[in-house]
Parts: structure tokens; sequence; C-alpha cells
């Protein structure tokens, strides 16, 4: 870790950040880079100085594990002052001009002191952006006033809001880029750019006083009104989105600096939050689960894997197919019957050509990703695949024939990997000779949607097959969390007392659409009806089997699910559950449900006669109705239930 400053015989000082791997802005280097500041400010013979980074990349951003600090202590002075000391009054500000060259990378705070500088000069293909809301704050060194001045409200508005980078090309375009040259000569052109803004050959910009972008004042905050009405929509449990919009507003009426002076303000209110906790909590668990003890600590390589076969083409396999294929990835699907595999193919196809119509996929790529899956009727294509993932219904048997029949038709090195959601690992391989190459695989769907992959080890899975399908994981951009085996894995683990109270709740009388429609007021996507109707009923029901064997004492069995399919429901597969799912339309709560709802109470017999609703309501002296239809319960009943 270092700051180190090289002044030229052209008079312009480099000064170069170190800090491995991506040169984040640690306390240290902050301090250091301030100190290489004050000196080139001071030396006659610099007469302009070209800020960098080394290894191929500018700045991935403030380290944040000082939020974590904070966090933990509420010592917000651990947190040092970027915004005013260093970008303001030693580059802004500055009294001989900095030039930024960026190549690989400048995010977040590195983005920040970029937009400081006097002008941007950038490698091709490197990233920019404000990924800060993504943590639960919002840019705290000026980003929130800089940006929108550089490249306008919408652009700049989409990119804080969305923490998605852009890419040099893109940035040159808007004007946040001056422009764009090979690695070989960033420093070179950087140089020559600095000493020209010095002998006043190229324009001196300070972009907190630029104003030429943002418009006038009734178009600003016409802008800033429709974007609050859109996170009103899509983010109303993230205090940050519309505090963020409220900060640039702040700048627009009342200038840069004061913007600047309340965006540092806020941030120190946001970073204490609980929703900032939360979302670092996120981003170091994530991080966490690329190290697995004795897996990617004992020097071992991941292999390449090329082709996969995936067995079974339904809602769960055709999405596993169409995350790898759109991954640069060959599949081999097979289905059981020419009919099947049609169908697998064509929701593949859907699948792609959604990504493409919400621009995650480029038409050239959709293309590209449609011409490397096959569909087969036999494992004559199996011959030469690296892994083969099991997407079946939940049945043990007609899972061990299967895996008998690939252990046989792959060859040695082949992953055998299973994506069951429930079924011990040990009884479905079991037949095996190579236990040491079955693994559990299990997508979360839709599976070319949900980031999240379980990988089930159990106590014969090889580190290799492991590693290998955790460098799978991040091929196809999931976050591969490493589990033992055992019922419920982890995710269904977690979900199982959410969806047991859900049931408990629905057969001691509570309507179901309520609990939905509170869930999804607390911040989950969907409430869990509506997700049961969207995995599958088969799912639900062999979840359910495998925690009843596992916890009997603690499992409440519901028949609600049967008695759906019984009456032609099969959840969105079908149009029809709990909701109605009609193409190009949201889900609609069903009421003629409703009769289905009241025999499975009657046979579940949790509120015989209504004397247990009677029994709780008489003890808090509330009405039923207060029950039905109230969107608020006394929190004591609750407890309870």
């Amino acid at each position: 870790m270092e700051v180190k400053m090289e002044v030229g015989s052209d008079g312009v000082a480099v000064i170069a950040i170190s800090n491995p791997p991506v040169n984040a802005f640690a306390v240290q280097i902050i301090g250091w880079l301030k100190e290489k500041l004050d000196e080139a400010m001071i030396r006659d013979d610099v007469k302009a100085i070209v800020l960098t980074g080394e290894n191929g990349k500018f700045t991935g951003g403030f380290d944040i594990n000082v939020f974590q600090k904070v966090q933990q202590t509420g010592n917000l002075s651990l947190l040092p002052d970027i915004s005013v000391d260093l970008i303001i009054n030693k580059i802004e500000d500055a009294k001989k001009p900095v030039v930024v060259a960026i190549e690989g990378l400048a995010l977040g705070a590195g983005l920040e002191v970029s937009v400081g500088c006097h002008a941007r000069i950038a490698a091709p293909k490197a990233q920019l952006g404000l990924p800060e809301l993504s943590l639960g704050v919002l840019p705290g060194a000026g980003g929130t006033q800089r940006l929108p001045r550089l490249i306008g409200l919408p652009k700049a508005i989409d990119m804080m809001l969305t923490s998605k980078p852009i890419l040099s090309e893109e940035g040159e375009k808007l004007g946040l880029i001056d422009a764009i040259v090979h690695p070989q000569d960033l420093i070179k052109v950087s140089r020559r750019w600095a000493l020209d803004i010095a002998n006043k050959r190229k324009p001196w910009v300070r972009s907190l006083h630029s104003v030429n972008k943002i418009g006038s004042l009734v178009e600003a905050q016409q802008i800033l009104k429709v974007a609050s009405q859109q996170v009103k929509r899509t983010a109303p449990n993230l205090p940050q989105h519309q505090a963020c919009l409220d900060v640039i507003e702040e700048g627009i009426v009342k200038g840069g600096f004061p913007g600047v002076l309340n965006e540092g303000k806020v941030f120190n209110e946001l970073v204490v939050s609980d929703t900032s906790k939360g979302l670092c909590h996120v981003f170091f668990s994530q991080r966490a689960t690329s190290k697995v003890p004795n897996v990617t600590d004992i020097g071992l390589k991941p292999r390449a894997v090329k082709k996969v076969a995936i067995i079974g083409g339904g809602l769960m396999g055709s999405g596993i197919a169409t995350t790898l294929i759109v991954n640069n990835i060959y599949v081999v699907l097979k289905e059981v019957n020419s009919e099947y595999l049609q169908n697998a193919i064509k929701m593949i196809e859907a699948n792609v050509r959604s990504l493409v119509a919400r621009k995650k996929l480029a038409q050239n790529r959709a293309d590209k990703a449609l011409s490397m899956v096959k569909g087969v009727l036999d494992y004559s294509e199996f011959n030469d695949v690296d892994m083969v993932i099991e997407a079946v219904i939940e049945d043990v048997s007609l899972k061990q024939k299967i895996f008998c029949e690939i252990e046989k038709a792959c060859p040695p090195h082949c992953i055998l990997a299973t994506n069951t959601s429930t079924i011990d690992l040990n009884l479905v391989g079991e037949k095996l000779t190579s236990q040491d190459r079955v693994v559990g695989a299990h997508f979360f769907s839709p599976a070319h949607v949900m980031p999240l992959m379980e990988i089930v080890r159990t106590e014969k899975t090889s580190p290799q097959v492991i590693l290998d399908l955790m460098t799978v994981g991040k091929m196809i951009k999931k976050v591969p969390v490493v589990v033992r085996n055992c019922t419920g894995f982890a995710v269904n683990r977690t979900f199982f007392p959410y969806t047991q109270s859900a049931d408990m709740l629905l057969h001691l009388g509570v309507d179901l659409f309520r609990i939905d429609r509170l869930i999804t007021s607390f911040g989950l996507p969907m409430g869990p009806f509506q997700l049961e109707d969207l995995t599958g009923y088969g799912v639900a029901i062999a979840v359910a089997k495998e925690f009843a064997t596992a916890f009997p004492d603690r499992t409440f069995v519901s028949p609600c699910v049967s008695l759906l399919i019984k009456n032609g429901r099969n959840g969105k597969s079908n149009g029809k559950g709990y909701y109605i799912y009609e193409k190009g339309s949201k889900p609609k709560p069903d009421p003629s449900v409703g009769p289905i709802i009241e025999e499975s109470r009657r046979l579940a017999n949790r509120m015989p006669q209504g004397k247990w609703w009677h029994r709780l309501l008489g003890r808090f002296g509330r009405k039923q109705t207060h029950i039905y239809k109230s969107e608020e319960m006394d929190p004591n009943i609750w407890r309870l239930l």
C-alpha cells in the first residue's frame, strides 16, 4: 500500500495510488494522497499534476471496511474528509491543474475524485460508476452535485439510483470523459493535457461550478419529480433513494457548495441507518462466500467447464439452460419426448427474448446464446460434457435412476449435480461408484434472473468439484453459497418458519391476500402465497414432506396445495393458483379460491368452531372485524400467532 509521486522533466507530477487488488481509498491512502498533493502544489518544478492508479486500475472507491467500523461504534469521526478537504481544497480549487488518468475502473469515491479533477482521460472499457446506494448510503464526496453538472440530470440520476456503471466510451459521449486513449498512451496524453490546461490551451473546468447541463430550475425539478415517483414505486423501503434525489435538488436550488455540505450531512445520517447496516452486511457476506475452508485455500485450480448437460426442461431446467447459454456455456438439454423438448426450447427462447426486451442482453448476444443450446432425447451427446445438472421432479427413485445412467454416459471428470431443493444428496448418489462427484446445484426460480445458487456438499464431495461449481457460479453471475447436506439446506431451512407462519395464519382465518400484501409492504418482492404459485406446487409438496419427516413435532402440513391441484390449479404454470395469471398483466387475486381455502381450514381443524378466535379476541378485547379488515393488528395477537 503506497502513494508515490514522480516529477518529470516536463514539470508534470504523476501521483500513483497502489493498494491491491482495486486500489481502494483506505484511510491511510487518503492521508498520503493529501500529502503528495500538498507537496506538488508548493514545488516550483511542478506545473501540473496527473493522478492515476497502478496495476491497471485507478480505484474501486472508498474502503467500506471503514463503514463497518462506523456502524459498529457509531463513531463518525472514523470517516475521513474526502469531499471538502481533499476534492475541493486540494484538487478542484488548487492553483495547478489536476488531470486524472483512468484505467480499469473508477467507482464510488474514485469517480467522485475524478469528477473533481479538471479533466478526465480514460482507457477503453474503463468502468465508471457510483454504486453507493446499493450500500444504503449516497455518494458522499460530491458525486450528487458534480455528476449532474457534467452529464445532465437524467443520466446522472439513473447511474446513482441503479448503482450500475457505464463504460468510458459512453462516458465520452456524455461529456464525463474528455478523451479515450490506448492504455500505453494514457499517462503521456494525460501529462500533455495537464500542461495544456496550465498553459491555457485547454479549458480549466471546475465541475462544481458548471450549470450548462442542469437546465432551468423548472425543468430540473420536473425531472426530479418523475424520478421521485419512480422511487416510490420501485424502492419504497429504501430511504437512500429519495434522500439522494433530495440532496441533488438542494444543490440545484442553493448551489454546488451548499449541496456538497448537505450531501455530507445526509451521508452521515444514512451510514448509521439500519438499511445501510443491512446492505453492508449483505455485501460482506457475499464476499465471504468466495472463501471456503479446505476448498479455496488448498492450492486447487478450477477446471474449465465449457459444456453442460441438463436433464429436464421444465421451468427450472429451462431457466438454468438460459443462464448458462447467455454466459457462453454450451448446453445439451435432454427431455423424455419431443413434445416436452419442444416446449423446453420455446421456454428458453422466451427467456432470452425477455432479457432482450428488458435490455439485459443485446440482440447479437441473444442470437449467439440460442445457437449454444441443443435438444436431445437420449444420452448420446453426454460423452464430452463437463457437468450434468439434473432438474426433474422431487422423486428419489427417479433421481437415483438418472444418476446411475449419467455416471455411465458421462466422462470420468464430469460433475454430477442435482437441482433438488430438499432431497438428501446421500440418497441421490448412494448407488454410484463416483460419489465424490455428486453435488447439489440448487438454483432459484426464475433461474435466469435470481442471483443465489446453493452448492450442496456431502461428506464425500471432492473439494475440486466444489471449486469447479463455485467458478461456474461466478461465470454465470450468481452468488454461489456452499452449504452442507441437511434438510432444507440453507434457504428452505430459513424459509421454513416463514412459510409455516403464513400457513398457520391462513388456517387460523387470516385472509391470504392480506398476508401477501403485508409482506410486500414490508419490503419483500412478493408474499409467501404468490411465491408458492411461482415456484410450483410440486416443490411445495416435496419440501413439506421432507420437513414433516425431519421435524414431525414442529411441522404443520397444510392440505391447501393438494386441494388446489385437485381443483385444476398449478400456480403460474397453468395460469391459476391463489392468483390468476394472464399474459401481459400482473397477477390478480382470485376470489374463487375461497371455497378451497375454507375446505383446507376444515380439514386442518386448527380453529374448531371458531372457539380459538373467540378466546384470543376476548383476551385482547378486539372485535373479529379488526382481524379481518384492518391492515394493522395488535402486536400481542401477532406474537401469539
